[in-house]
């Protein structure tokens, strides 16, 4: 359905990009609630996630702490499912409403003329409880005549739903049936709105998640059939659950895009160390390793020196090497690639005589 308006912890966070290492303390990971209308970058700006509740009043909000996801924490909205939603949580990768992330589709938006097999692809991972929600799960592509704007796109929205719970359907009437698009096979719904067509493709198989999603083939197939044109650009990537009714618990758990030929995003990654349990010698600490490029991160490395006398005894996905304070760690065998915005978590029991203080010049490449 278009949318017509729109116990103590101790964390250290490194951000290293390309040549550049910034460091950043906290008591414990951020966690930050979005309400209403509410928006917040994720992964240092690459994506914006948004709660964009637009069509109801009723008390609902998500939470996110950062990286490429977020949570349906509450929802009380409660609309009927033969009309428009009451939000569209949601994140996304470009400019929404003259609202603009950083790189990727923002640096260099891609006209459709151009939209060739693989050059605008992404990959998202959700949880959708069931009940008595109605809610879809669906990418909401945006088109415009040119190649920015500060308001409503004025071309195509082009809509891709992975399933959805109740009986919510598109928005428009159905125009085709078990259409195979880019090796998937989908039903075609198209109505007219006042900015241009909207046009959803629905899987007629569900899917919790999809990898390397490619637009160029839907792009095209909503060419052949008149609905969008080859001169507009494609200025927005947005991912998440239009809801009619209920919602608490849904959840994008990774998301990223990828557009061959941009300008990329710097490689990078974050890394959080936290201090869990601490007692009479003993301690257990977690590391959380995470993706903020727009490219796989492959056979991570991290390295640390410890500012007191802790000695790692065992780690789990993870292989480590210590040197009196000094540590390494490297990728399981199972872990070695974290794909875009997704996080690899890494723990680890040790001992200390007289202080296990975390580290404060941790590195990750």
């Amino acid at each position: 359905m278009a949318r017509f308006s729109r116990a103590t912890s101790i964390v250290i966070s490194v951000l290293l990009g390309l040549g550049s290492l910034t460091l950043a303390t906290s008591a414990q990971a951020a966690t930050t609630q979005l309400c209403q209308e509410q928006s917040a970058p994720a992964v240092s700006g690459v994506y914006n996630v948004q709660n964009d509740e637009w069509g109801s009043g009723a008390a609902e909000c998500i939470t996110t702490d950062g990286n490429a996801d977020f949570t349906v924490g509450s929802s009380a909205i409660a609309n009927a499912t033969n009309g428009a939603p009451g939000a569209y949580p949601s994140i996304y990768q470009g400019c929404h409403f003259g609202v603009c992330t950083s790189g990727g589709l923002t640096s260099t938006p891609v006209q459709v003329s151009s939209l060739t097999t693989g050059k605008v692809t992404s990959s998202w991972s959700t949880t959708q409880p069931g009940g008595s929600n109605d809610y879809d799960v669906a990418y909401d592509v945006w088109f415009n005549h040119t190649a920015t704007t500060n308001g409503q796109p004025n071309c195509t929205e082009l809509m891709v739903w992975l399933n959805h719970n109740g009986p919510v359907q598109p928005y428009g009437t159905q125009v085709a049936t078990g259409v195979s698009v880019g090796g998937r096979s989908y039903n075609v719904w198209e109505g007219s709105q006042w900015f241009g067509n909207t046009v959803s493709y629905t899987m007629t198989t569900p899917a919790t998640s999809v990898s390397g999603l490619d637009f160029a083939p839907l792009a095209q197939d909503a060419v052949s059939r008149g609905y969008l044109s080859s001169s507009c650009y494609l200025i927005d990537i947005e991912a998440g659950f239009e809801i009619w009714q209920g919602g608490a618990g849904l959840a994008t758990n990774s998301f990223s895009v990828a557009v061959n030929g941009a300008a990329p995003v710097p490689p990078s990654c974050t890394v959080a160390y936290t201090l869990n349990n601490s007692s009479n010698g003993s301690m257990q600490a977690n590391v959380i390793v995470t993706d903020t490029g727009n490219s796989p991160l492959n056979s991570w490395k991290l390295t640390w020196t410890y500012p007191g006398d802790t000695k790692i005894t065992s780690m789990w996905a993870g292989t480590y090497a210590q040197s009196g304070a000094a540590v390494t760690v490297t990728n399981a065998s199972y872990d070695g690639t974290i794909a875009p915005g997704a996080s690899v978590e890494v723990g680890l029991n040790g001992t200390y005589t007289s202080n296990d203080a975390v580290p404060t010049n941790i590195t990750c490449s």
